[in-house]
């Protein structure tokens, strides 16, 4: 495995690669403090291309003010163990100063899409995922690029900039890795006190409900869905809700009751003292 810091290495090691190979460039783009769930997008890409290709770059541009930049977590050592363990042959990791030289004039903007959920909650964060991932995307030039269904609504942005930009690169969207309890594998857990982790447990519960009561309903409202799972996390004291929604994915529309949708996401962000975190369903509709 080899680290890199800068954007020319990376483009002439990938052009050695792709001038004396016929195999796929796959790409895991990561802000770092790896964990299973990062691994297993490497295992991913590893077993479909030739070339993994992994980035670890904590972007500021998709934290607003008041944000944990500065605080999220960081460990590089362990990062690039992971990483080599699970099969990268690259890792970027440039500095701010690299991926941004000079004051950013051009950004991204994917509309509607990011109307709703962590875009409302978030104005501006999804301007700075899709500028980033952009950049990345122009700097590795991918075949595939590998992203956990986790954050849903930033694959959902992604592959709508990908498809309006005509970018030549496949979006595999891999599932949620969770801890054996149920809670959903993030870099941000590691802000939790002891009873806040115990607490969290009521979100992946709530979904659980979420999933029986469509399984055993022939029909039923977003406001049905939203409530239960709204109720569920009420009964965790430390919980404080920032949104609950039941959208049709990956549109992240409103639905009606007669489901005129392939499939449905019921997404959530709750905070836990100062740490929020998000999970969410994704359920396929029964015709």
């Amino acid at each position: 495995m080899q680290v890199v810091h800068s954007i020319a290495e990376l483009r002439s090691r990938i052009k050695d690669f792709r001038r004396t190979n016929d195999q796929t460039v796959g790409f895991v783009p990561t802000m770092g403090y790896l964990h299973e769930g990062h691994v297993s997008l490497l295992r991913k890409a590893r077993a479909q291309s030739g070339l993994v290709v992994l980035s670890i770059f904590v972007n500021p541009l998709q934290f607003g003010p008041g944000e944990d930049f500065e605080r999220y977590p960081r460990n590089t050592e362990k990062d690039l163990q992971l990483a080599e363990a699970a099969g990268a042959d690259l890792v970027f990791m440039p500095s701010v100063a690299e991926m941004y030289p000079s004051p950013t004039r051009t950004t991204v903007n994917v509309t509607g899409l990011t109307a709703r959920l962590c875009g409302a909650s978030r104005p501006g964060h999804f301007d700075g995922v899709a500028t980033v991932v952009s950049k990345l995307f122009h700097i590795v030039q991918p075949d595939q690029a590998f992203f956990g269904l986790k954050d849903a609504q930033q694959i959902a942005v992604i592959q709508q900039m990908v498809l309006d930009l005509n970018l030549a690169v496949e979006i595999v969207p891999c599932p949620t890795l969770r801890e054996a309890d149920g809670l959903a594998m993030s870099s941000r857990n590691v802000y939790l006190s002891e009873d806040e982790r115990k607490q969290a447990l009521v979100l992946s519960q709530a979904l659980q409900k979420a999933r029986d009561f469509s399984l055993a309903q022939a029909s039923f409202t977003s406001e049905e869905l939203e409530e239960l799972v709204r109720s569920h996390i009420s009964t965790a004291s430390l919980a404080d809700i920032d949104y609950v929604e039941a959208l049709a994915y990956p549109s992240l529309e409103p639905f009606d009751n007669s489901h005129h949708t392939s499939s449905i996401i019921i997404a959530l962000a709750v905070k836990f003292g100062k740490t929020r975190l998000i999970d969410n369903l994704i359920l396929q509709v029964r015709k």
